[in-house]
């Protein structure tokens, strides 16, 4: 085995080459390192102040981190001499294969965190979302969990309840409740107008700002179509629906007023 020797003239040039070098990279990775550290923190104070959601937080605090220690480690690579181009280009193209292979994921990670930055629902929402509809039981990175009124889980991806219409009916403290009506051509639409606005106005949880109102909405087939729309408490809604369309039933076949169903003449012709 061939022996190698190295100089003291070797050493003296290899530590006068390469130990500033080495000692500045490594006085860059212990400060740059701190000062990551305080930035995180700094981060992490700002988001506490704020109506960030905790999810988010972390989140945002871990991805600041892992961004500053890869940048203060390039650096410090890059004061050693080392090249750092190929590199780069190599952890780039990788993360480019990573992301067209996991596009779906990213998009719905994306979407988590347009969620929990600006809230378009929050958990314990009632929100529904084309077909699906329910509670908000948990909002995660990838995807939301929503509790049906039947007691059944549907998980979204957050990537479709980002980019898709949302209705959130708990976001207001107050809803309208429609309800559609439908009495007969020889009815009186006065009266039963008197009739439908006295239920509504007795009932505690109707509200007077705005107020009450039937109008109508339709000249039907086999009635006279009106529209009652008052407004509630949401949190009180479907008690406040539920009760009144049945006390308006009562109180109209009290009054006379019919509630006509489709019906047709058909006349019948004999030939002689």
């Amino acid at each position: 085995m061939e022996n190698f020797n190295i100089s003291s003239d070797d050493l003296i040039n290899i530590v006068t080459t390469y130990g500033p070098k080495l000692l500045a990279a490594i006085a860059t990775l212990v400060v740059g390192l701190w000062i990551v550290k305080l930035i995180v923190r700094g981060v992490g104070k700002g988001l506490d102040k704020s109506s960030v959601d905790t999810a988010l937080k972390s989140f945002l605090k871990s991805l600041v981190s892992i961004l500053l220690k890869v940048m203060v480690y390039i650096t410090a690579l890059g004061m050693l001499g080392i090249e750092m181009t190929s590199f780069i280009a190599v952890l780039g193209a990788a993360g480019l294969a990573v992301g067209l292979a996991l596009q779906g994921s990213l998009a719905n990670f994306a979407g988590g965190v347009l969620i929990l930055f600006f809230k378009p629902f929050k958990v314990g929402d009632f929100i529904e979302r084309g077909s699906e509809s329910g509670t908000v039981e948990r909002i995660d990175i990838l995807h939301t969990v929503l509790n049906t009124p039947n007691n059944q889980i549907i998980v979204i991806p957050n990537g479709q309840l980002a980019n898709s219409p949302v209705k959130n009916y708990s976001e207001k403290d107050t809803r309208r409740a429609d309800f559609a009506i439908g009495i007969g051509y020889n009815d009186d639409i006065k009266k039963a107008r008197e009739v439908i606005l006295k239920v509504l106005n007795e009932d505690e949880r109707t509200l007077q700002e705005p107020e009450p109102m039937v109008v109508l909405t339709n000249l039907g087939d086999s009635s006279l179509d009106l529209s009652a729309r008052a407004w509630t408490q949401t949190s009180e809604y479907w008690g406040f629906f539920w009760d009144n369309m049945e006390k308006i039933k009562e109180e109209l076949d009290k009054a006379g007023i019919d509630i006509p169903y489709p019906q047709r003449d058909v006349h019948m012709f004999q030939e002689k």
